[in-house]
This record gives C-alpha cells, sequence and structure tokens, in this order.
C-alpha cells in the first residue's frame, strides 16, 4: 500500500478526534489545527458535512462497532492516513456505587472504555502500515485518585490508564505511541451532562449532595479547556511522548500529593475537601 508515502510527502498530518462537538474534545481540535493538523472530530448529533472552527465534523457512536468502523473508513476515504486519535468522548455519573444498576454500569463503560477500544482497534491497522502514530487517551486525575460518589466513573478511568501503559508497550516497536491526558476539573460541560443514578438510595442523599457541589464548584473554577487542548497538542507532537500529561497546576500537585504524602494524611486531608465526614 502506497497511499501513506504519497500524503507524507505531501506534509499532511491528519487527526481523528471522538466526542468534538464542545469542551475538551472541540478545543483540542482547534490547538492541532493551528500546530498544522486536518482535523475531524465525531458527535452522536454531528450534522452531514458540518464544520465546527475549522473541523470536519462526522457523525459517531462510540458505542456501536459500525459507526466506528464508517467514521475511519470516511477519514481514510478522504485522507489516506490517520496519525493522530484522541479519545476523548466519554460521560460522567455522580452517586454512591450502590445506587447504579449493572446495566447502567455497563453502559458507562461501554462510552468510557470501550469505545476507546472501539476506535483504537479501527486505527492501529492504519498506524501499523504507516509505521508510526499517536494515540492519545483522555483519562482525568480520577485515574490515579479515586474520589467518593464516582466510584464507577473512577472504575472506567482506572481501566483506561490500565490499557493505555500496556498499549504503550505494545505499539511501541511499530512507532506508535501511545499517551494519557489527566485533567483535574475543567471548565467543560461534563457534570451538566452527566448521569444520575438510576437506582436512588436516601441514606445516601447527603454525600452525594456534597459530591455535586464539589464538581459543580470545581467545574466552575477548573482549568480552562485550552489547558488540556495544549497537553494534547504536546502529547502528539513531542519527539518522545510522556505516558503522562497533566494539564494546569492543580492536577500536576495531586500526583505528587497522592505519590509522597503518607497515606493516611492524605486519606484524611482528601475526604475533608471532598466533603465526606466520619
Amino acid at each position: 500500500m502506497e497511499w501513506h508515502k504519497v500524503n507524507r510527502a505531501a506534509g499532511e498530518k491528519v487527526a481523528l478526534i471522538t466526542g468534538a462537538s464542545g469542551g475538551i474534545g472541540l478545543a483540542s481540535g482547534v490547538a492541532l489545527i493551528r500546530a498544522g493538523y486536518r482535523v475531524f472530530g465525531t458527535g452522536r448529533n454531528a450534522s452531514p458535512d458540518e464544520a465546527r472552527q475549522g473541523i470536519h465534523m462526522l457523525r459517531c457512536d462510540v458505542t456501536d462497532d459500525e459507526s466506528v468502523k464508517q467514521v475511519v473508513r470516511q477519514v481514510i476515504a478522504l485522507t489516506g492516513r490517520i496519525d493522530v486519535l484522541v479519545n476523548n468522548a466519554g460521560r460522567s455519573l455522580i452517586g454512591a456505587a450502590e445506587e447504579s444498576s449493572i446495566a447502567q454500569a455497563q453502559s458507562l463503560f461501554d462510552i468510557n472504555v470501550y469505545g476507546i477500544l472501539r476506535t483504537t482497534k479501527e486505527v492501529l491497522p492504519i498506524m501499523r502500515e504507516q509505521g508510526e502514530g499517536r494515540i492519545i487517551n483522555i483519562s482525568s486525575v480520577a485515574g490515579f485518585l479515586p474520589g467518593p460518589y464516582t466510584a464507577l466513573y473512577n472504575a472506567t478511568k482506572h481501566a483506561v490508564e490500565g490499557y493505555s501503559e500496556s498499549l504503550d508497550h505494545e505499539l511501541r516497536t511499530f512507532g506508535i505511541r501511545v499517551s494519557l491526558v489527566e485533567p483535574v476539573f475543567t471548565r467543560t460541560g461534563l457534570g451538566d451532562h452527566g448521569e444520575q443514578p438510576d437506582q436512588i438510595l436516601s441514606v445516601y442523599d447527603k454525600g452525594r449532595a456534597a459530591a455535586n457541589t464539589t464538581w459543580r464548584n470545581g467545574i466552575a473554577n477548573g482549568d480552562p479547556v485550552e489547558a488540556v487542548a495544549e497537553k494534547v497538542v504536546k502529547a502528539a507532537t513531542d519527539k518522545e511522548p510522556s505516558i503522562r500529561y497533566t494539564p494546569g497546576k492543580v492536577a500536576g500537585r495531586l500526583r505528587l500529593m497522592r505519590r509522597f504524602i503518607p497515606e493516611k494524611t492524605f486519606d484524611k486531608s482528601f475526604r475533608k475537601q471532598m466533603g465526606v465526614i466520619d
């Protein structure tokens, strides 16, 4: 197959971003365009031939195998290559672990984890043929710092972290690198569009309310989406990419604190900050 050689000579780099209708996905697309990439974004309700701030939008549901296959075929038909895949599509869920049915948990994993698996599996043969590529998975500080009332969301991010680290080891031989971007609270609509538990239990009302307040305040005062987008560009362009990028000062501090502060001391402070009172 010779198409990748032709496009490489033309100097065109192509990025595909899931969940690019707004927030981190949209900001990352704009930042990659400024870095010289031709960017395609996906959204569940994207209109045919829609353009959003220079991003060519395509309709895709990452929970549907055929939808993912189709969008990758569309990008290849238009460009002949995919240099960067940014797995950003996802949603949140705030509530006690006991308050969600198994069906709700499976639904959350289907978009936050299996959505990444679907898009990655479709893109990997293309990147292997090219002999290069970058896969950037949008995780969260929740991937290394699980908090209360987000057990299932945290579990999805832990799964993404483990998958990404293993995948990076497997793919380096083929010139492909995998990176995680781990934001803390970011000014997006994640909280507004998140799910509520489908089996509400009154015994958790106080704790759940505190968690919702923490998330709302954290998002309202969080990092701008551009801070995350900057790390996405670094992961895409660094000659020797890191496995992890933590946007903003808070995320970086949390990673250091989690690593070096004694467990009991950190746990006590973290519970207080998250509104959990013994």
